[in-house]
Order: structure tokens, then C-alpha cells, then sequence
């Protein structure tokens, strides 16, 4: 006959394991956040680059030229998707770091507006790729007084409008979501704050800004790449969900 002491023995050692998993869990979420944010931030700032270099700044000046940097722009367009996935998973491990101290106002803003910033992205691709492919089966049609114009004019309002600010807004929510499970140092939530202030108050087309977004990314992946394990330890004794 077992004693009695023994159940509450392997209770003990059954709650400890599953505490240990947790943990375990929570210790991995942070740097696959980190990883997943690395490759959207450098997808991302690629494919802008490859686009730069490709089309020229004026949208009136040599629309047709844009037909011999054609594979450059659909490589950069490729890049895209791909940017896209790995900002999806960025956004899945940071909500599963949180646990039970996720707010729902915060967490909605934060999900809603991440959500519509790939949106975003993935409607100003679609329309560039759509341009592409005109320019290089019919370019007659583009060549039309401002048919060209127009399109390139609807991408760059998709992106660099409505894209931006929704990142800006997203900034807003991870930047107060940062500072609530200080998985980074404070001081990144508060530039975070203030690029995301810039994003959403800016005014018209400015070339560099889309960039202020994918380096802000990858400035959290990498303190969080940096950041001591024993600390993400120490944060995750704290935390409520951690407990049984």
C-alpha cells in the first residue's frame, strides 16, 4: 500500500515539470521573435532598395526604362511575401510572450494594426506587380498620358500613406507592450513612441520613411537577441501565467 505522503509527491513533481516547460516556453518565445523580426527587417529594407535603385524618383521621367530593371523589381517584389510571413510570426511569439498579462485594448491594437500593415504591403505589391506585368507584355497601355503615372501614384499612396500609419500605430501598442514586460531595455519603447509619432504625423511622400519602421524591428530583435536569459527568467517568476 502507497503512503499517503506519496501523492501529493508526484503532484509535486508533475506541476514542477509542467512549470519548467512553461517557463522553457517563454524563455524560447523572445528569441523567436527576435529571429522572425531580423528577417522581416532585412526582407523588408531589400526590397525597398532594390526598388529605389530601380525606379526612377521622378514619376514622370522614364517610365519605360523601368522595363529593363524588371526581374530587379520582381525579385524585390518576391521578397515581399516572405517579409510578410516573418512579420505574422513576430507578431504570434510577441502575443505569446505576454500570456496572461496581454490586455485586450492593447492586443487588439496591436494584432488589428499589425494585420493591416501586411495588408498594406501585400496590396501595394500586388498593384506594382501588376504594373510590371503590363509594362512588359503591353507597355502601349502604360505609355498613355498618365496611365503610368497613375498607377505608380496608387502604390505609393497604398505603402507610404495608409501602410505607415498603420505601422506607426502599431509602434504605439508594442512600444506600451515593451514597457509593460520589459523584455527591452525602456528607452527603445520610447523611441518607439516618438518614430511612431513621426510616421503617423508626417505628411505627404518622403522617400526614407517606410524605413523607420523595419530599422525599429530590427533595433528589438536585437536587444532581445542581447538580452540575458536570467533576466526573461526572472521576468517570467513574475509573471502570473508562470504559476499553477
Amino acid at each position: 500500500m502507497h503512503s499517503q505522503g506519496s501523492i501529493p509527491t508526484s503532484a509535486m513533481i508533475s506541476v514542477d515539470r509542467e512549470q519548467t516547460f512553461g517557463i522553457h516556453k517563454r524563455l524560447r518565445a523572445p528569441r523567436a521573435a527576435a529571429v522572425s523580426g531580423i528577417l522581416f527587417s532585412v526582407l523588408l529594407i531589400a526590397s525597398y532598395f532594390l526598388v529605389w535603385v530601380s525606379i526612377p524618383a521622378n514619376p514622370a521621367a522614364q517610365d519605360l526604362a523601368v522595363i529593363s530593371y524588371s526581374k530587379t523589381i520582381s525579385l524585390a517584389l518576391n521578397l515581399l511575401p516572405f517579409a510578410g510571413i516573418a512579420f505574422l510570426w513576430f507578431i504570434a511569439v510577441v502575443r505569446n510572450r505576454l500570456g496572461a498579462l496581454e490586455d485586450r485594448f492593447f492586443a487588439t491594437v496591436f494584432l488589428g494594426s499589425g494585420l493591416l500593415y501586411i495588408a498594406m504591403i501585400f496590396t501595394s505589391a500586388a498593384l506594382a506587380g501588376g504594373l510590371i506585368r503590363v509594362f512588359i507584355n503591353a507597355p502601349d497601355i502604360l505609355t498613355q498620358p498618365g496611365a503610368y503615372a497613375l498607377g505608380r501614384a496608387q502604390i505609393y499612396q497604398t505603402m507610404n500613406v495608409y501602410g505607415i500609419k498603420m505601422a506607426g500605430v502599431f509602434m504605439f501598442s508594442t512600444s506600451t507592450i515593451l514597457l509593460r514586460t520589459a523584455i527591452v531595455p525602456r528607452w527603445i519603447a520610447f523611441v518607439g513612441y516618438g518614430l511612431g509619432a513621426v510616421l503617423l504625423l508626417s505628411i505627404g511622400i518622403i522617400r526614407w520613411i517606410p524605413l523607420v519602421f523595419p530599422i525599429w524591428v530590427f533595433l528589438i530583435s536585437v536587444a532581445i537577441l542581447l538580452e540575458n536569459p536570467s533576466n526573461v527568467s526572472e521576468c517570467n517568476r513574475g509573471d502570473p501565467s508562470s504559476r499553477s
